[in-house]
């Protein structure tokens, strides 16, 4: 039985006691892999001195739990985890988790690498940035489309 959730919360997340809670009970897992996204304080050359993200309630969580499930279609994972934070955030600030067990490393890293491409491209997120410049919003990036079309 594969196991799934997904939150959207404003509040920060401890990685420690995420992976501790998706290993509980599960003898058969031998792969953890977590990606954390954190705040930069620099972006398209400009200074950034907060980030804030908005999101559209119940079509995010919706479109980031499909995202899993295509993960746990492709590959034989045993639970998959990801907190997503919104509002305003500061440099350094945890934006993201996905952490994906598995019973081998590989399957867990090519789960994981999937769910955070697509969440980048596919989640309804809008993110505001404080420049010196005043706020702007960020565009998505050829990077991360260039990132996504591998699993296609």
């Amino acid at each position: 039985m594969s196991l799934s959730e997904v939150r959207i919360q404003t509040e920060d997340f401890d990685l420690s006691t995420e992976v501790a809670q998706l290993r509980a009970d599960h003898p058969k897992v031998g792969g953890v892999v977590t990606f954390v996204g954190t705040v930069r304080d620099l972006n398209e050359g400009a200074t950034v001195s907060e980030m804030e993200l908005e999101h559209y309630p119940g079509m995010t969580e919706q479109s980031i739990s499909n995202i899993v499930d295509q993960a746990k279609q492709r590959w034989p994972l045993f639970s998959a985890l990801v907190i997503h934070r919104v509002g305003p955030l500061k440099p350094k600030d945890q934006i993201v988790l996905v952490a994906v067990t598995s019973a081998h490393r590989g399957e867990a890293f090519a789960a994981c690498e999937f769910i955070i491409d697509y969440l980048k491209t596919e989640a309804p997120f809008w993110k505001k940035e404080q420049t010196p410049d005043g706020a702007r919003w960020v565009d998505a990036r050829v990077s991360d489309d260039a990132a996504l079309n591998k699993w296609k």
